[in-house]
């Protein structure tokens, strides 16, 4: 059986690098990307609230406690 030469970097991202130059640890960028999510979810929640505000009420129950 013969083995292929395959470049090792293929399929594995560059390292991160934090402001300073230096690659950011693992929980660092976990932190970060957790942080932007957050952002991310908080302005759709205040999206789906203003939205269901200007929503003329039908009279039906909404899915969604108030």
């Amino acid at each position: 059986m013969s083995q292929e030469s395959v470049p090792e970097h293929i399929g594995q991202e560059p390292p991160v690098l934090a402001q300073n130059g230096a690659p950011k640890g693992l929980l660092q960028q976990m932190e970060e990307l957790m942080a932007a999510l957050n952002a991310d979810l908080s302005q759709l929640d205040a999206d789906l609230q203003s939205s269901a505000e200007r929503t003329p009420d039908n009279g039906s129950p909404s899915p969604f406690p108030s």
